[in-house]
Formats: C-alpha cells, structure tokens, sequence
C-alpha cells in the first residue's frame, strides 16, 4: 500500500507574533530598541559601573589646576589620594558584624540567657550591620548623595569587590565643582527615566480607565465625561504645574510633606501624570465605543458578566497594541517635560541629578570668556538619544499593529 501523502499544516499567527515580525524588518525600529535596552540597563547597573560618586567635589584636590576639566583629562588613570581608602574600613566593620553574629548565636543557645540579654545582642548585630552599610555607601553620603536603596548598596558592595578602588575619571570632563560629569550622567539617567515612566504609568492608569468607562458607558455619561476633557484642555497646564510646584517647594509645606515621607519628584510623578492622560482618554474612549457592540461583548453580556469586568477583562485588553503604541510616545513627552522644569530649577532637586539639571548646570558656566562645551553637549546627547529611540521606536509599533500595513 501506498502511503497517503501528508497535508502540510498550518499554525495560526496572533496579533502580537504578527506584529514583532513586522517590527523587525524595520532597522530604525530595531536600532532604537536596542538603544533604549542599553540605556535602561547602563541606567539600573549604574551602582555597579567604576564611576566616581555623582556629588564628590574634588575642587580642594585641583587647586593647582583647573577645577572645570575637558573631556578624557587623565580618563583611565587613578590616583590614590583622590578619596579615602576603603578596603580597611569595610573589612573591619564586616569583622565587627561577624563577631556580633557569634555573640548572638552564642546567645541564643545559651540556657541561662534572659531575654533582654538576647534583645542587647540582637541590638548590636544591627547596629553593627548599619556600620558596615554606612561604610560601604560612605563616598556618595560624604558627598551628600541620597541614601541608597537595599539593592543599590548590594550593587555597591560587588563594584568596590570587583574593581577595588579603581575608577573611570572624567571621561566626560568634570563640572564647575569637579564633579565627574559622566557619573552624573549615568546617575541621571536612572532619575530620569524613572520619572518618565512611573508619570506616563500614572497618566496611563488614568487615561485608559477614563476613556473605557465613558466610551462603554455612552449616552449622556459619555458627552459629560468627554466635555469635562475639553473643558481641561483648555487649561494652560504648564503654568499650572509650575504654579503647583511652586507652592509645594515653599519651605512650610516642603517640611510638612517630608514628614509623610513626599518629596517634590513624588509629586511630579503624580502631577504630570494628571496631564498627559487627556489624550490617552480620548483615544481609548474611541476604540471602546468601536467594539462595544462586537459579538464577544454581547456573549458576555449574555452570560450575565458585570459591566466592570466587561470593560476591564474583554474591551482593555483588546486595546494594548494602540496603549503600547501611545505609552511609548508618552514617555519623550514626559522626559522632556521633567528636564524642562528641571532646567528652570523647579524639577529634581540637588543632591539627585537628572539631565535637564545638567543642562541647567552646564548653562550657568557659559560664558562669552569661555564655552565650557561639553557641559552641554553630553547631557543633551543623553536627552537627545534616548528621546529620538522612543519616538522611532513608537512609529515603528504602530505601523506594525496596524492591519492596513500587513504584508508591507
């Protein structure tokens, strides 16, 4: 017998396979996400980089010399005098840590050991702990950067393990106080970017559930809704959110905010991101009223679903592609926005850093004199880079989510 010849089989393509297809065969598209993988991953490994501490003035150690450096001024050369040995000081108080250790273990197997003994032990080995992260974050808190968080100080720890005390030097030249510009660079990569994308997060979460309930809802809720997003269009936001700012950086209300643990990049998070979600309504609102009437929806409505879960559970979903698509033109916007107000001395706060205060800072020391160049350039090389990827790579997605450019 003959065998019967088998059918070639076909394996079904989604939306999104289909749509990262697509988007590969765009190079611009392809070349800004690697770009932006690289900047995020430069940004959060920045602990870990050999880059001096963003805030170490090294003007008393150039008073010989000139204290605003060029760029690649003795780059990869170290001298030891140019800031405290570390080595000894962390290896002792890690040895304090284990000795505390051992009394506690010690301690605790005791049998005639009170508790309030076991709790003075327990005290120590904290306090010791505390010794040994104050040692290691010591060149950034001298220098009077904020405190680390737990997995900056662990990144720390590995850096000073790996490259001692060896470190890239002015690279990117220094600053008016001697301050690496690159290590600042880096460090304000990290606030940048989390401010651009924890405010886009904020408008996003606004935007979306604004738009879907009022385009699922209809009839006068949805004319309500949509006038009340006019009406905040028409409000000059930018001089609101600076007035805002403004009113918040007052010293009474800055301390009273500090005690609730809310700084202004807090609130700045908070109040761009009740900017930019006007849009983002909109287009939501509009592609829910296009499919609150398919057939899924009525299936749904059939079985008894409630109206939220209709909403958030079938219709948001089916709209990622186009949030995707908005949420990566939102982010430049966002960055902008910051370094804008940054600029104008009203965004990040010293001693964080951010690229739009380095641009503000490198402004301060131009002069008809001298043209300290590179104080401007690389920070807006940063700003620049990272913004032309996002919108490249925004176009790109949205040609590749985009039924009418299949097979293009």
């Amino acid at each position: 017998m003959t065998p019967t010849p088998t059918q070639p089989t076909e394996t079904g393509v989604s939306l999104t396979q289909d749509a990262w297809r697509r988007l590969k065969k765009s190079w611009a598209a392809m070349a800004s996400l690697g770009t932006l993988v690289a900047v995020v991953l430069l940004a959060f490994f920045t602990p870990l980089l050999p880059l001096a501490p963003p805030d170490r003035d090294e003007t008393p150690l150039m008073l010989t010399g000139p204290v605003v450096w060029p760029p690649l001024v003795e780059a990869f050369k170290f001298d030891a005098a140019q800031i405290e040995t570390l080595a000894e000081p962390i290896a002792e108080a890690r040895s304090k840590l284990r000795e505390a250790l051992g009394e506690y273990a010690a301690t605790r197997r005791s049998s005639d050991a009170t508790e309030e003994a076991i709790e003075e032990k327990a005290r120590q080995v904290l306090l010791a702990r505390a010794a040994v992260d104050s040692q290691v974050q010591r060149p950034y808190a001298s220098a009077g950067f904020p405190k680390l968080g737990p997995l900056a100080r662990l990144m720390v720890r590995a850096r000073y393990a790996i490259f001692g005390e060896w470190e890239l030097n002015s690279v990117c030249g220094r600053d008016k106080l001697g301050r690496d510009l690159l290590s600042r660079i880096f460090w304000g990569a990290r606030v940048s970017l989390i401010v651009g994308f924890v405010a886009t997060l904020v408008s996003l979460v606004i935007g979306v559930t604004y738009g879907a309930v009022s385009g699922y809802a209809g009839g006068w809720v949805d004319d309500l809704m949509m006038r009340i997003v006019d009406v905040l269009y028409s409000i000059p936001f930018v001089f609101l959110v600076i007035f805002i700012i403004s009113i918040l950086s007052e010293e009474s209300v800055k301390e009273r905010l500090a005690g609730y643990g809310i700084d202004r990049i807090t609130i700045f998070y908070f109040v761009v991101g009740a900017i930019y979600w006007l849009t983002m309504a909109r287009v939501v609102r509009g592609q829910v009223v296009s499919l609150r009437n398919e057939q899924y929806v009525e299936a749904a409505r059939s079985l008894g679903v409630s109206q939220t879960a209709i909403v958030f559970r079938h219709l948001v979903p089916n709209l990622l592609s186009i949030v995707l698509v908005y949420l990566t033109l939102t982010i430049p916007r966002v960055i902008l926005f910051e370094a804008f107000l940054s600029f104008l001395g009203l965004g990040v706060e010293p001693p964080d850093v951010s690229w739009g205060l380095l641009a503000n800072e490198g402004i301060q020391v131009i002069t008809p004199v001298k043209i300290y160049w590179w104080l401007i350039v690389f920070p807006s090389v940063a700003i620049g880079a990272t913004l032309f990827a996002l919108n490249f790579l925004g176009d790109g997605l949205r040609d590749a989510f985009d039924p009418r450019m299949k097979g293009r």
